[in-house]
């Protein structure tokens, strides 16, 4: 579990890092849960109730809110609950989510072209695009901005990054007109496909475990929950 949430890390790379032992703290100005939170994978070096504090003293720094990224049933979970912190039960993205993966050949069709469109951007992240936002979407491995258009307008995106043979998958998402046509199957087919030229053998994918559509989608396209995780915060702020 901790080489394939660092894998994730460092496909969704966050404006500052910093490694706290084997933790690695991040902050992006807000931009996702995943790239303002400390990843809790292996030994932080110092006891995790003074690492916990730097956590603290980080987000403080980067005016972002003190999150632990937290893998459920891993050693830090419970050192990270003695310790006096709690689930984020109001995280915007849900309090908890399924990492799943699977065979890229298993559904790969077709190849993705990498689209950096103004549309992309619009349908994935905003009208509004911060730089904190076109840093991570645009960093981490070989990135690929995937879409489908009709008429000129996006209608289907989706980002992938590949490290090693891993291919990430983020921010997959369609508009509502266009909703159940099949588009993000046709897409993730393209995107797989883009992935194995590129090296990958295999996709990783993170899902809120509200999700429930998104999660049928990717079941159907073969892949499996491998583990979850959850944001923890200070109980008392």
């Amino acid at each position: 579990m901790d080489h394939l949430e660092t894998l994730c890390a460092r496909a969704w790379p966050a404006l500052a890092e910093v490694p706290l032992g084997n933790w690695l703290m991040r902050a992006a100005a807000g931009f996702t849960g995943r790239a303002n939170s400390t990843l809790t994978c292996g030994d932080p070096g110092v006891p995790v109730p003074d690492a916990l504090d730097a956590v603290q003293r980080f987000a403080r720094e980067h005016g972002i809110k003190p999150t632990a990224h937290v893998v459920n049933g891993s050693p830090a979970e419970a050192a990270v609950e003695a310790a006096g912190w709690r689930v984020d039960l109001d995280h915007p993205g849900g309090a908890e989510s399924l990492v799943m993966t699977g065979p890229l050949e298993k559904f790969a069709q077709g190849v993705a072209e990498s689209r950096d469109l103004p549309g992309w951007w619009e349908l994935t992240a905003g009208s509004e695009i911060s730089a904190a936002q076109r840093h991570v979407l645009g960093s981490g491995g070989d990135v690929c901005f995937a879409s489908l258009t009709d008429e000129h307008t996006v209608t289907a995106a989706v980002r992938g990054a590949v490290v090693e043979d891993v291919l990430h998958v983020a921010r997959l998402a369609v508009r509502p007109s266009h909703r159940r046509q099949g588009l993000a199957r046709g897409l993730m087919g393209e995107l797989a496909g883009w992935g194995l030229e590129q090296g990958a053998t295999t996709c990783v994918l993170q899902v809120a475990e509200h999700n429930e559509p998104a999660i049928r989608l990717y079941e159907d396209l073969g892949c499996t929950e491998h583990h979850r995780y959850r944001y923890w915060i200070p109980a008392v702020s």
